[in-house]
């Protein structure tokens, strides 16, 4: 697959209009900033309605019965889709893979938590050809099922049944995905305007963060070397990024390869360009949702045509063994060609003839193949010593592949209070981000009173108690479910380093609160405790209640214990370096290096916190006045009394007595002065100004600004602190 045979634009031209739609506001101005991806998958196009709880539907599921039906659909051969080798196992390990493989770490989109599979763009890429295929094959089993079971959790089960149907034993299976009803808008899948393009590139091959495939429209990395050069060393530096950017390290990746491509075969029986019709997306209305029609013979089975390449790795393509390692080093291997002319790898001198069946005949036969990234397995120096060793120990390799394949199909599912399910393992592991159990009575609410006086008597300020509790909570993400308050991982590396908590300035504030954790913790009766994490939140809380009462309101911040602090040990630091927020605009700190103006990062991190437009509105506001910016800047503080939970932010930016002009040719901060006398009155970034500038978020700031709306203001932000501190409580939800 290259660039130049990859087909057209995906973006349609000469397109229909139709009397619902007009010509769209970004049509006209594509530099504005979407808020759109702050309203999405709202209640209301939920079909299932906004109080169905699939959690508690799936804890009623015989998920026994489910795995006997899909073990009998792998040998239920269809005659509109037949199966390979008279199994499904490879196809339906292909869907669940291709699912979970979009995850990318850097901003943990992508993955199989949603089922985002069903939707466009994903459901038309290049890399997903005829997947549609094997959705349509489950569709018995989810229609069987109904709300009891999720296409999210079905398109992952699946691919365990089929790893179990062929002697694999899996690690485990845990269900608790919820299902999504429209696409996600807000995952930046490349720059490029054509499948298979790598515009994601700069200089050195450089790639773009976030993503993590090599090129629009797949889910890795291009499977006969970069942009189709048939180079196993070129192929195999293009594996090692991409499969870390997705979390994976370089055992997890031979394992996860090996262990894929020892089942199945790739489907190249004529050239796709000639042969294949429009993906779903662009197919006509009587395909039903199906795309990729091919006219290629009977068009599917031993004619059917997805990538054009046509590679079975094994003998025994639906059984688990050893054997492709056995082939891998056991032939020398020379570069050959597809009948679509896709370059692949055969054994050289005819070796292997005979060796590897037909998916269609069984009286037939042909040598094995294998693909370009299977050969760096071999030819790169810390891929092959790792294949080596799993190869002269198959109980490693299968054990490898079992977590491997476990990690892959749930690193996006966060904390394991949200698994769910008979088949969910004991062990912990690193990558789930594992808090302590609760192991003590908790905090009542006189405690909270009490813990909440001593923090205020303890010299520390709202700005202090507030930026703390803040930085603890906001790392969390709503796309992979990681980061949040729970675990106290402020204290821990890598975050207690980060630039934009003031690592200095953290460590008195810790300080302070763990010795009024000790102190409580050595009193109380009862064995009761509060852990660190739990104290951060009260303290913000606490500082919340104090700033209010200074502007004139009573508040009591809701709180709900339970928090447990993690150790060192259960922090992989690499792991979490990707949630450090370089660039806050909620804490007015810009990092360098960002290539979007400030506004673009803060609609971002309003979207991994899950906000609305009016809950990121009102937090921006009362985190400037209560002094929440990084370092303890100025800049935004628009203010005379700061440290009081007042609306002045509003009232102050949309006062028209006041004229901003940039300080610099690259508008990253501005002056506002007093516009007759020119006196200097207030300093701000892009992110403080957009709220005048921006019409929908001026109009929100405009109600918050409004003579009338002090209390709504500190009640607003009150709900949407607590929602940002609960963020990652799923123990309670």
């Amino acid at each position: 697959m290259n660039v130049q045979e990859a087909g057209g634009c995906p973006v349609a031209h000469g397109r229909m209009n139709h009397p619902t739609e007009g010509g769209t506001n970004r049509d006209w101005w594509p530099n504005q900033l979407n808020l759109s991806i702050l309203r999405k998958h709202n209640d209301v196009a939920n079909p299932m309605g906004g109080d169905f709880d699939y959690a508690a539907e799936f804890q009623t599921l015989d998920l026994a019965a489910v795995k006997a039906d899909l073990t009998a659909l792998m040998t239920d051969s269809q005659d509109w889709w037949p199966a390979d080798f008279g199994h499904y196992g490879g196809f339906f390990i292909r869907m669940a893979w291709h699912s979970a493989g979009t995850y990318r770490i850097d901003d943990g989109r992508g993955g199989a938590g949603a089922g985002m599979q069903r939707f466009a763009p994903i459901n038309s890429w290049p890399d997903n050809g005829n997947l549609d295929k094997a959705r349509r094959l489950l569709w018995p089993v989810k229609q069987k099922y109904g709300r009891k079971l999720s296409w999210a959790d079905l398109m992952v089960l699946a691919g365990n049944v089929a790893l179990e149907s062929m002697g694999f034993e899996t690690f485990g299976f845990a269900g608790g995905r919820p299902d999504v009803w429209e696409p996600d808008e807000d995952v930046y899948w490349g720059p490029e305007q054509v499948w298979l393009g790598d515009d994601r590139y700069t200089g050195d091959r450089d790639l773009e963060k976030p993503l993590a495939a090599v090129q629009m429209g797949l889910i890795y990395v291009n499977p006969e070397g970069p942009n189709g050069n048939p180079d196993p060393i070129a192929a195999a530096r293009d594996i090692r990024e991409t499969f870390r950017r997705m979390a994976m390290n370089d055992e997890e990746t031979v394992a996860l390869i090996a262990g894929g491509h020892t089942f199945g075969k790739t489907h190249g029986a004529a050239d796709p360009d000639r042969y294949v019709g429009a993906e779903p997306e662009g197919a006509p209305l009587e395909a039903q949702g199906f795309g990729w029609k091919n006219s290629f013979g009977t068009g599917k089975g031993r004619d059917a045509i997805t990538s054009g390449i046509e590679v079975t790795w094994t003998a025994t393509p639906t059984q688990w063994s050893n054997s492709y390692f056995d082939n891998l080093f056991g032939y020398e291997w020379e570069l050959t060609h597809s009948p679509a002319g896709a370059s692949q790898w055969q054994p050289k001198d005819g070796a292997g003839a005979n060796t590897v069946p037909d998916p269609e005949d069984g009286s037939l036969s042909r040598p094995p193949t294998m693909l370009t990234t299977d050969l760096s397995l071999r030819l790169d120096p810390i891929y092959e010593q790792i294949s080596r060793r799993f190869h002269e120990h198959p109980d490693e390799f299968a054990d490898a592949f079992a977590r491997a394949w476990y990690k892959l199909t749930h690193r996006d599912m966060g904390p394991r209070a949200r698994y769910l399910g008979p088949e969910v393992p004991d062990e912990e592991l690193l990558w789930q981000d594992p808090v302590p159990a609760v192991d003590h009575p908790l905090v009542d609410a006189a405690d909270v009173a009490a813990l909440k006086q001593q923090v205020l008597d303890s010299g520390l300020t709202v700005s202090e108690l507030v930026s703390t509790a803040w930085a603890s909570a906001s790392t969390f993400r709503g796309s992979d479910k990681r980061g949040g308050a729970n675990g106290a991982r402020i204290r821990l590396e890598p975050q207690n380093g980060w630039e934009v908590n003031d690592p200095d300035r953290l460590a008195t504030v810790l300080s302070r609160l763990e010795g009024i954790q000790r102190a409580f913790n050595e009193s109380a009766s009862g064995g009761k405790k509060v852990s660190l994490a739990d104290l951060i939140v009260i303290a913000g809380n606490a500082g919340v209640e104090a700033a209010a009462k200074a502007a004139g309101h009573q508040v009591e911040v809701p709180f709900t214990a339970g928090r447990t602090d993690a150790s060192q040990e259960q922090t992989d630091v690499e792991s979490f370096a990707p949630l450090e927020p370089t660039i806050d605009g909620f804490r007015n700190h810009l990092g360098k290096g960002h290539r979007l103006p400030a506004e673009y990062h803060l609609i971002d991190k309003a979207n991994l916190l899950t906000l609305s437009a009016p809950q990121m509105t009102v937090l921006v506001g009362g985190l400037r006045v209560l002094g929440a910016n990084a370092k303890q800047s100025p800049v935004g503080v628009l203010t005379t009394t700061p440290g009081s939970l007042t609306n002045d932010f509003f009232v102050n930016l949309l006062d028209m007595g006041t004229e901003w002009t940039p300080t610099s040719e690259d508008a990253e901060t501005f002056e506002g002065r007093d516009r007759t006398s020119g006196e200097l009155r207030w300093t701000g970034s892009r992110v403080d100004l957009v709220f005048g500038s921006n019409s929908e978020l001026r109009a929100v700031a405009e109600v918050y600004a409004s003579d009338d709306s002090q209390q709504k203001f500190v009640d607003d932000f009150v709900a949407a602190w607590v929602h940002v501190m609960d963020l990652d409580r799923y123990d309670v939800a």
